[in-house]
């Protein structure tokens, strides 16, 4: 395959309408889930047998073929999500495809961590870089409930257990917070990995999708989250790793390790997303409260200057800022594309 597609130039000045670089790909491998959490793919309004046939998704040849054409864009870091995205089958042979690609210095995944365990060491001997795993309790009847009554933590710990043996040394655990179900597991989730090399981002209940009851109310702002944590261990702010990142990074003050907070909702960052993602079909998002995608898989039949020119295109045309106009979108009538379709 590598053959038979010379890459194309490089798109360096590739840029959106308000100046944004194409950095970033986020890759759905599948929307499908074994877990059922309320703020994102709630049992009671997604059906049990929810996902795209596999005869519908894309295939490790054209999201290879994606990949490439995004990278020869300027993309650098690339993320596979879901749904489950560990529920794909054959998966390592993806992540080893993807992790020769000349450009991709980054390559992660995002996982609830349930199937982790017999799956850690495979991922990383195909070239998985990173890891990230959603944590949003260590409380098991809690964990349990904020699954839709799917997961179980236990097997989750293994998960993260078996990663470690397999090399995995910084592990990003993302843990949503919503008020009155879960901020009182924050200060417990940080004292676990404090004095590890690991790092827990708190991120605050966003209103992705049309399905989880989000209300604003319910959003536990990272300045209040801030101020619990940091009266138990102070905090001392970080800067970022590099422009777009996130995450704002703290320092726990006596060297424990480190700790983010994703403020979507109450700091939004709009201004600086790098960020595009791709659903399992073939739907090219360029924010996560999109409403509507551009369908790729025409362009991932083989000519890559079609493609080149296809993603420019769309990113050249990109103007969205979704989480700094909030207000104005929700009036709008626009219903955003469900988080499970895209990846978060």
């Amino acid at each position: 395959m590598n053959a038979r597609l010379t890459p194309a130039p490089t798109h360096a000045a590739l840029a959106d309408r308000l100046g944004r670089p194409l950095r970033d790909l986020r890759i759905s491998v599948i929307d499908a889930c074994n877990f059922r959490c309320p703020y994102c793919m709630p049992a009671d309004k997604v059906d049990e047998h929810h996902g795209t046939d596999a005869a519908a998704r894309l295939s490790f040849d054209e999201i290879e073929r994606a990949a490439r054409g995004f990278v020869r864009a300027g993309v650098s870091k690339l993320r596979l999500t879901g749904g489950e995205p560990l529920l794909r089958r054959n998966l390592p042979d993806l992540v080893a495809r993807l992790s020769s690609l000349p450009g991709v210095e980054d390559l992660a995944l995002t996982t609830n961590g349930s199937l982790l365990a017999r799956q850690a060491r495979a991922l990383r001997a195909a070239g998985l870089h990173r890891l990230t795993i959603s944590l949003d309790s260590l409380d098991p009847a809690r964990f349990a409930a904020m699954s839709g009554g799917r997961g179980r933590l236990d097997q989750v710990l293994r998960g993260i257990e078996a990663a470690e043996d397999a090399g995995f040394r910084r592990i990003k655990f993302n843990v949503v917070i919503r008020r009155g179900t879960n901020e009182d597991d924050a200060l417990a989730i940080a004292g676990r990995f404090r004095g590890t090399s690991h790092v827990v981002r708190f991120i605050e209940f966003m209103d992705v999708g049309t399905r989880n009851d989000w209300r604003r109310d319910e959003v536990v702002p990272s300045a209040e989250l801030h101020a619990r944590l940091s009266a138990r261990w102070p905090l001392v702010p970080l800067d970022a790793n590099y422009r777009g990142e996130v995450a704002e990074r703290h320092a726990w003050a006596d060297g424990e390790g480190e700790v983010g907070f994703i403020s979507s909702v109450s700091t939004p960052f709009c201004g600086d997303c790098n960020r595009a993602r791709l659903s399992a079909e073939g739907r090219l998002y360029t924010c996560l409260f999109a409403s509507s995608g551009h369908d790729m898989r025409p362009w991932l039949q083989g000519d890559a200057q079609a493609l080149d020119e296809r993603i420019a295109a769309i990113w050249s045309r990109r103007a969205d800022r979704y989480s700094e106009q909030r207000g104005a979108r929700a009036r709008d009538g626009a219903r955003p594309i469900e988080m499970y379709l895209i990846g978060g």
